[in-house]
C-alpha cells in the first residue's frame, strides 16, 4: 500500500467514493493496530510538518489529531489561534499566506465559518483537512462513526441508522447522511420541528416526528446534543420537555433492536439528549468512537501527507 491518495485535501463527505471511504476505514484498521501496542508510536511520517488551525473550542477532535501527528512522528504545531495574530485582525487570507511560507504538509482545521477550510485549500498548496466548519461539515467525524459502526455490526451496508436531536445545527448529521447513505443505510432523523433543517429533505433521509417511531427496528442510534453556542430564539421550549420527549433513556432505547449500538459525538449532556444509564451501558460505544478517532486521523494524515511510505506492518495476531 501507498499512501498517494486521490484527492490532495479532505473537506467534506460529498464527492467521496465509496471505495474511497472504504480505503480510509481499511487504512485505519492498521493504524488502530499500532495504537494499541505497548509502543504506540511509529516513523511513518518523519519529517513531515502538521499544523493545526483550531478557531473553535475542541476537545476530542483536536487532541486525536494532534495524538495521530506524534504517533506517526510527524511535527505537529498547535496554532493557539486566541493568542495568535488572529486576535489582531488578521485575516484569514493572511494567516493563509503566513502557512504557506512555514511549508506544511498537511493543515488541519476547525473554524465556525462554513466553507472556510475550502478557501484555505484554495490558497495554500498542502492537503488541507475539514475537522468541521460551521454547520455545515465534519467528515473526519463521519468516518470515525463509520468506522464504528463496521467494527461493531461487522458491516455498514444496508442498516437503520437513526440520528437523534438537533439536526438542523449538526455538521455531524449532515456529514454522516451523505457517508452512510453511500452504503445503502436507511438514515432517520428525529427531533424537534424548530431544530430540522429547512430543506431535510435534501439530505435523503426519512424525516419522524416521535422517537419511538423512528427508533422503531434501529441497528444504530445516533444521540447529538443541544447546541445551545448556535440557537438563535426560543428554539425549544424548555430543556426539560426537549429530555422527557426526545432524550434516549431506558424506555425509549427499547424501542431499537436488541444489539442496536448507541454512538454521541460528545460532548455529551447527561440528563438531556441523553441518560448515563445509556451513556454508560453496555449498549455505549461512545469510548469507542474516542479511540476511533485517533486511528481514522492517523489514517487521513497517512493518505494526505503527500509521499508514497509504507505503513506499519500489523503485528501477528493484530
Amino acid at each position: 500500500m501507498t499512501s498517494a491518495f486521490s484527492r490532495r485535501s479532505l473537506l467534506d463527505i460529498q464527492g467521496l467514493t465509496k471505495a474511497e471511504v472504504e480505503r480510509i476505514l481499511d487504512t485505519s484498521e492498521v493504524f488502530l493496530e499500532v495504537s494499541r501496542r505497548p509502543v504506540r508510536k511509529v516513523p511513518t511520517l518523519r519529517g513531515k510538518t502538521v499544523i493545526n488551525l483550531f478557531y473553535e473550542a475542541s476537545t476530542r477532535t483536536r487532541t486525536s489529531f494532534e495524538l495521530a501527528g506524534k504517533r506517526l512522528s510527524a511535527d505537529v504545531i498547535n496554532m493557539n489561534v486566541p493568542a495568535s495574530s488572529v486576535k489582531k485582525g488578521e485575516t484569514l487570507q493572511d494567516t493563509c499566506r503566513t502557512l504557506e511560507a512555514m511549508h506544511p504538509d498537511v493543515v488541519v482545521i476547525r473554524h465556525n465559518a462554513s466553507g472556510a477550510p475550502n478557501y484555505v485549500a484554495s490558497k495554500i498548496h498542502c492537503s488541507v483537512i475539514n475537522a468541521g466548519d460551521g454547520m455545515h461539515a465534519h467528515p473526519t467525524q463521519a468516518l470515525l462513526d463509520a468506522f464504528t459502526i463496521r467494527r461493531e455490526k461487522g458491516t455498514i451496508e444496508n442498516l437503520v441508522v437513526t440520528i437523534v436531536g438537533d439536526i438542523a445545527h449538526s455538521r455531524v448529521a449532515r456529514s454522516n447522511a451523505h457517508l452512510l447513505r453511500l452504503f445503502g443505510c436507511e438514515v432517520r432523523v428525529v427531533g424537534p420541528r424548530t431544530l430540522l433543517p429547512a430543506a431535510v429533505d435534501s439530505l435523503g433521509v426519512r424525516v419522524f416526528d416521535r422517537p419511538e417511531h423512528a427508533l422503531e427496528g434501529a441497528d444504530v442510534v445516533m444521540v447529538l446534543r443541544i447546541q445551545s453556542e448556535r440557537l438563535e430564539g426560543a428554539l425549544l421550549p424548555s430543556v426539560r420537555e426537549y429530555a422527557r420527549t426526545f432524550g434516549i433513556g431506558p424506555r425509549t432505547i427499547e424501542y431499537a433492536k436488541p444489539d442496536a449500538i448507541v454512538m454521541h459525538p460528545g460532548p455529551m449532556n447527561r440528563g438531556v439528549e441523553i441518560e448515563s444509564t445509556i451513556a454508560d451501558g453496555e449498549r455505549s460505544v461512545v469510548l469507542e468512537q474516542v479511540e476511533a478517532g485517533v486511528a481514522v486521523r492517523m489514517a487521513l494524515l497517512y493518505l494526505f501527507a503527500g509521499e508514497a511510505a509504507e505503513p506499519p506492518a500489523v503485528s501477528e495476531g493484530g
